[in-house]
């Protein structure tokens, strides 16, 4: 992070920050580190239906040569990113999308995450009623270590419309994280994921560049579901958590968090990838269109790369996207060109999930 202005702990105002109180250069370190549990891990398997092996299975985990099952990379990314609501997200009209965001170092269980951020971008919107705010941000383990980095921007409403506007700054983000910036621990023999555990037999080499798999599953998102999800990951965002105050609002009812979208829809995908074992970068997303309680989830997933890793001849990088479509069927969904937008599609994300290669 740069060397920017430090925000004094405990100086959050008691309402939460709004767009006209930002400023580039902002420096928050954000409060409530949170260790995680193998309970943590059991609720959010029971809120998305993830299924991946190595965050399930401990022999399948030590297999590959963690130490035991390592917390599931969107389960430690949706903790860290609720770390930072209080401070950057608590007015948020929306979450809007994300960039550079690489899983860096395994998290497990007894692990204590904490975030930082940096206000690294503001806009305010033709309306005046809101802006965006761009941050980057970082999670660190106990150690001192960091362990996921992730630029996004939200949109946040502001306290007064008639405050005056701050200089308008739009970062510059990086499109795309390189292979040689993906990291994969040294300890990992992923060539010993055994096709058993998981299910389907389809390596790295198995997939070509501008295959479309549809996910066969479905998930309806329940108004309880969500909800617990949020408050798992401790997200505060009140357009999470206020029906009474969201009947007011743009949408007129709770928004579900973009996150947890993602989740269900990793979790959708596991079949066809079913040996895709860890999520090293997300290179961008956006959050198309909202989600909402009652909504019914599917997946689909085009490759757009196979890409070799430095010095690994053991995994490769599958670089793909992930869309999400609510309440259509997906045979009677035209896949939408990156930066179109279709209704029906809520969650637009480049990816890059790692495979074992063959022997």
């Amino acid at each position: 992070m740069s060397e920017g202005v430090p925000v004094a702990p405990g100086s959050r105002p008691r309402e939460g920050w709004f767009f006209e109180d930002y400023a580039v250069g902002q420096r928050f370190g954000h409060a409530t580190p949170r260790t995680i549990t193998a309970g943590d891990c059991a609720l959010y398997i029971a809120l998305t239906g993830a299924r991946q092996p190595v965050h399930c299975a401990e022999p399948v985990a030590r297999a590959i040569g963690h130490p035991s099952c390592p917390v599931d990379d969107l389960l430690a990314f949706h903790i860290a990113f609720g770390k930072t609501v209080p401070d950057i997200s608590y007015n948020a009209v929306a979450n809007l999308g994300y960039a550079d965001l690489c899983f860096l170092e395994p998290v497990y269980v007894g692990d204590t995450i904490t975030a930082q951020s940096e206000v690294i971008g503001l806009k305010q919107n033709s309306s005046g009623t809101s802006g965006v705010v761009y941050v980057g941000s970082r999670a660190l383990n106990q150690h001192g270590r960091e362990v996921i980095s992730w630029a996004r921007w939200v949109m946040v409403a502001k306290r007064d419309a008639a405050a005056p506007a701050p200089p308008t700054v739009v970062p510059t983000l990086p499109a795309a994280v390189p292979p040689d910036r993906l990291a994969v621990p040294s300890f990992l023999r992923p060539q010993a994921l055994d096709a058993a555990a998981t299910g389907g037999a389809r390596l790295w080499e198995d997939y070509a560049a501008g295959e479309s798999l549809d996910h066969p599953g479905a998930m309806t998102v329940e108004e309880a579901d969500h909800m617990l999800a949020t408050r798992l990951y401790q997200n505060t965002a009140r357009v999470h958590f206020d029906a009474f105050a969201a009947r007011s609002g743009p949408f007129g009812k709770r928004l579900v968090y973009g996150g947890h979208v993602i989740s269900i829809a990793r979790a959708l995908a596991h079949d066809g990838l079913e040996n895709a074992f860890a999520i090293a970068a997300i290179h961008g997303g956006t959050h198309a269109n909202p989600t909402f309680a009652g909504d019914t989830i599917a997946a689909r997933t085009v490759v757009t790369s196979r890409d070799g890793i430095p010095g690994r001849g053991d995994v490769g990088a599958l670089r793909v996207r992930l869309l999400a479509a609510k309440n259509v069927r997906l045979a009677e969904l035209a896949t939408p060109a990156p930066g179109a937008k279709d209704p029906a599609v809520v969650l637009d994300l480049d990816l890059t999930l790692l495979v074992p290669r063959r022997r």
